[in-house]
């Protein structure tokens, strides 16, 4: 399944995968406005989120004072993002498109163009992540910086199949069991995310919303070599601040 197909079936759940939704969107952005401070100053920076999703690094970083740009390869997604906004009165321009060819779909360069929660992963091999990252090169002004934040692969456990669970919500709607699948291929390169949402209405029977995803185990030294090589310069990894690995690439 491609990643938009994840995310169209997802987007109204997806929060529940946060213990508290409103708080990750506070926390996340305010590491990621201090990395972008320390790289851009103080700012406020004009910010393009290529991946956003149904929101959660855009709404924060906007929230800031920032102007963010903001698509995904999801409709459902971006409906979800751009009601949460309204709903804040946050400005965003939001659109549906595909990482791969922000460039072209934008047509602008920004201040910091970012790929955040392990997005660019979904991109299966090394030449569709470089697609992706000569797109974003062209996306970012002369002295800006492209952030990439993805899962640290080398230290995965790639035993098969795998379950992580996410914990238990309780909403309005009934409880939800919240939990993923990893089924790992024998070469431990590449897996099938299977997410679920299984619901406890209380006044009911139980049912689950799953959809499925593969992804790539790209290690972030790959990643780096990758946007050396779409033209970025002094790309450095940065851990301990953000709940995943930082790669910050300056054009």
């Amino acid at each position: 399944m491609a990643a938009n197909e994840l995310y169209d079936q997802i987007a109204d759940v997806y929060h529940l995968v946060y213990e508290d939704w409103v708080d990750t969107i506070r926390r996340q952005a305010e590491v990621l406005d201090e990395v972008l401070q320390r790289a851009l100053g103080s700012g406020p920076h004009r910010i393009l989120d290529v991946s956003c999703g149904i929101g959660t690094q855009a709404l924060g970083l906007a929230a800031l004072g920032h102007t963010v740009t903001a698509s995904d390869v999801s409709a459902p997604a971006i409906a979800r993002a751009r009601r949460e906004a309204q709903q804040r009165g946050l400005q965003i321009d939001f659109s549906v498109a595909d990482m791969r060819r922000c460039d072209r779909h934008h047509e602008a360069t920004f201040d910091a163009v970012i790929s955040c929660d392990n997005s660019v992963p979904h991109l299966l091999t090394d030449e569709e992540i470089l697609a992706a990252f000569c797109s974003f090169h062209r996306s970012t002004r002369s002295g800006g910086v492209t952030l990439v934040t993805v899962r640290d692969y080398a230290r995965e456990d790639r035993s098969t199949p795998r379950l992580r669970p996410f914990g238990v919500r309780t909403t309005p709607e009934g409880r939800f069991i919240v939990f993923q699948v990893w089924d790992w291929d024998p070469d431990g390169d590449r897996y099938d995310l299977g997410m679920y949402f299984m619901r406890e209405p209380g006044d009911g029977p139980t049912s689950v919303l799953s959809s499925t995803a593969r992804y790539y185990a790209v290690e972030t030294d790959t990643l780096s070599s990758l946007l050396q090589e779409a033209g970025f310069d002094d790309v450095k990894r940065i851990d301990g601040e953000y709940f995943q690995p930082v790669l910050l690439a300056r054009r």
